[in-house]
């Protein structure tokens, strides 16, 4: 059968515990999830089931000082990440996109500037070329007038420009691995595969492997190449889309 290839990003058996007020509570539970180089998973459920938990835990990013990972690991290219490593790892090699760009963008700062000071901190490069860099980003993301963009705030883009702007963002740490939470829930259809494709071109250009949380089976089914399913703090199936969706056992 050769070599089995390494997964890209591999969650072993993680659980997260609610611990508050002498009770304990497991949110997720003892969940394993490959994501495989170049490969856009889907991680689907209804809304509680846990998938935006899963992910933050991912990033040791885990919402509230209550919960706890009771057990489980996380590893990236076979290499087991202990906490330390979690937070280099984050916003470096595994950059994050979320449903609501507003919040994650600074509304003072203009958006060249955010993508330049991501650019500086992470690859070291002199402002003017931070700023090539930026506005090369802006172009790919796909801003019409990319220098014009460069010099606005947030609040003059709309809700799928903003989105852009996000991924732009978070590409400029150069990620090898792109979680996206409901990028294209609060956009309208048309906006929402504009941004879908996006992320299928920027997967194909930069070898970028792609969690993309949804619940919405419609974008699972046009994007993604393997599909996880929660429900409940637990993944019920995983598998490649066609056979899961041709058959789902749950």
């Amino acid at each position: 059968g050769g070599a089995r290839m390494i997964p890209h990003l591999q969650i072993d058996r993680l659980s997260v515990a609610f611990r508050g007020a002498g009770a304990e509570r497991l949110l997720l539970d003892d969940i394993s999830v490959s994501l495989n180089k170049g490969e856009i998973l889907g991680l689907v459920g209804e809304s509680g089931s846990g998938k935006s938990l899963l992910c933050r835990a991912v990033m040791g990013l885990l919402p509230s000082r209550l919960l706890h990972l009771t057990q489980g690991s996380v590893a990236l290219d076979g290499q087991v990440l202990d906490p330390a490593q979690m937070q280099a790892v984050r916003g470096r090699r595994i950059g994050m996109i979320f449903q609501n760009p507003t919040s994650h963008l600074d509304p003072v700062m203009r958006i060249g500037g955010q993508i330049s000071e991501g650019l500086i901190h992470h690859k070291g490069l002199t402002a003017a070329a931070a700023k090539a860099e930026a506005i090369a980003l802006l172009a790919q993301v796909g801003f019409p007038d990319p220098e014009r963009a460069y010099d606005s705030h947030a609040h003059q883009f709309s809700g799928g420009m903003r989105q852009r702007a996000m991924i732009a963002v978070a590409l400029a740490c150069d990620p090898e691995i792109l979680i996206a939470d409901e990028p294209t829930t609060a956009l309208d259809v048309t906006i929402q595969a504009q941004i879908l494709r996006l992320l299928m071109d920027l997967r194909d250009t930069r070898g970028l492997s792609i969690v993309l949380i949804t619940h919405d089976l419609g974008v699972v089914a046009q994007t993604c190449d393997r599909i996880a399913v929660m429900r409940e703090g637990r993944v019920v199936e995983q598998g490649e889309k066609r056979a899961l969706l041709a058959n789902p056992q749950h």
